[in-house]
């Protein structure tokens, strides 16, 4: 009997980028070798040094770089050291670091730039390679679109990527038209101390929801999946008079989207919070309210950290004067804006906001003075978070300690970071692998209620 053909086994070059997007990105090609140019090492030397974020990333990498080669001798490298990734698992593919090749001055591009060096390099190892396909793995379009452009097969970094649409992306609730009750054939409701709950068959659209999702429909039933089994969903009936009347802080939700943001936000059984919308729907002043209610009213937490990540925050901070509290001032003014809008009304605003500063035990951090910290019993605040890795994301929720939660907020219209994308941000790799969390809500706000310029600005610019 005939034996079927193997599937080719592939060669990726990775980049730079990539390597610094995702340093454990070595792991993830399963039987195909991956080869890392000289250029590259070169280049994550360069950036190895400070307190970035960019450069405890190139140490990691070059970490597992040095672990996967361990003592192999340098034919050993040339020929390529197999890729083990656990002590008894059989090794698939192999690791090889490739030297700059010679060029024919006709056939190369010009060596002035890195990447024109690693293209030549990538050039020469088809031409010695015909048989195999050899691939170049970058987050940079335009580093793709040059190599493309001079006969090298390139392709972006997808293994952190889940979703092929960011339009598939959760929103943390489903809406029906007209009456959700329309649509269910049979229902056990069971009430007990104050609680009414709705034991439900798990088939059609139920079939969708996933844990702390909410059902809402244009009667005004509003339901959050409180409890999922295979074949059952429990819905606990959330009254929209309570919702949309709670007030926190002196915030009143101006919509049901906001009035479930606020409950999730509130829920001392939620430990991560996730709220993603555009511009001026209302996150950061929801996050800081249900906040500044828990740590002075309700006491639950003892401080709240709020941090940020802005491009160019991680390089410039160390060069400004000042405390770390003073250097975060500029790049957190959001959060006091936010502050004043919640104490508009009183006599002195100036005066309120200097007196909740003071009253409220409220840090401002820079990511850099996150990582390896523990912040127990904190309520951590991650302001633009659509501009962070997936391994950057990581890397600070595990800095939450016993009886901390963790608020992510974002607009993932809005990514400032280079080589990210709305589908490659951590936050939609978060939202997205969250999605099943018992102790994890994501809610998408809608509207833009900052005003009605921008409003107009939003649908018309």
């Amino acid at each position: 009997m005939p034996r079927a053909p193997q599937a080719r086994k592939k060669m990726y070059v990775l980049d730079t980028n990539v390597l610094i997007h995702d340093p454990n990105a070595l792991l993830n090609f399963e039987e195909h070798d991956v080869i890392i140019p000289m250029t590259v090492l070169e280049e994550l030397d360069n950036l190895k040094s400070g307190k970035q974020a960019v450069a405890a990333d190139c140490r990691q990498a070059i970490r597992n770089i040095d672990k996967l080669l361990g003592d192999a001798s340098p034919k050993e490298i040339e020929k390529g050291v197999p890729i083990v990734r656990a002590q008894k698992a059989e090794p698939l593919g192999k690791l090889l670091i490739l030297m700059s090749a010679q060029h024919v001055e006709s056939h190369s591009l010009p060596e002035h730039l890195n990447d024109n060096k690693i293209i030549n390099t990538l050039a020469a190892l088809q031409e010695k390679h015909k048989s195999r396909d050899i691939i170049l793995v970058s987050k940079d379009i335009n580093m793709r679109l040059k190599a493309r452009g001079f006969g090298v097969e390139a392709q972006d970094y997808h293994n952190d990527q889940l979703l092929d649409d960011i339009d598939l992306l959760p929103t943390g609730y489903k809406e029906f038209p007209n009456s959700f009750w329309d649509t269910i054939e049979k229902v056990e409701t069971v009430q007990r101390e104050g609680v009414t709950e709705h034991i439900l068959k798990r088939e059609g659209e139920l079939a969708k929801l996933n844990i702390n999702e909410f059902v809402i429909d244009e009667q005004g039933f509003v339901g959050k999946v409180s409890d999922i089994s295979d074949t059952q969903i429990v819905i606990r009936d959330l009254h929209q008079h309570d919702l949309m009347n709670e007030e926190v802080w002196g915030l009143v939700p101006r919509d049901i989207y906001q009035a479930m943001a606020l409950n999730l936000l509130l829920d001392p059984d939620i430990h991560l919070v996730n709220l993603t919308g555009s511009a001026g729907s209302g996150k950061t002043i929801l996050a800081l309210a249900a906040c500044i209610e828990m740590t002075v009213a309700s006491k639950l937490y003892k401080r709240i950290i709020a941090t940020r990540s802005t491009q160019g925050l991680d390089e410039d901070i160390g060069f400004l004067p000042g405390t770390e509290a003073e250097k975060m001032e500029p790049w957190l003014g959001a959060i006091v804006d936010n502050l004043e809008a919640l104490h508009e009304d009183d006599e002195n605003m100036t005066a309120s906001v200097d007196y909740i500063l003071s009253k409220v035990p409220l840090h401002f951090k820079s990511m850099n003075y996150i990582r390896g910290r523990s912040f127990q019993h904190s309520l951590i605040i991650i302001d633009e978070s659509q501009n962070l890795t997936p391994h950057q994301i990581k890397t600070i929720i595990t800095r939450a300690g016993n009886g901390s939660k963790v608020i992510c907020l974002g607009n993932l219209a809005q990514i400032d970071t280079p080589y990210l994308s709305s589908l490659s941000s951590g936050l939609t790799y978060m939202t997205e692998r969250f999605k099943k969390f018992r102790h994890g809500g994501h809610i998408h706000l809608q509207g833009v209620p900052r005003s009605v310029l921008a409003q107009y600005a939003e649908a018309n610019l």
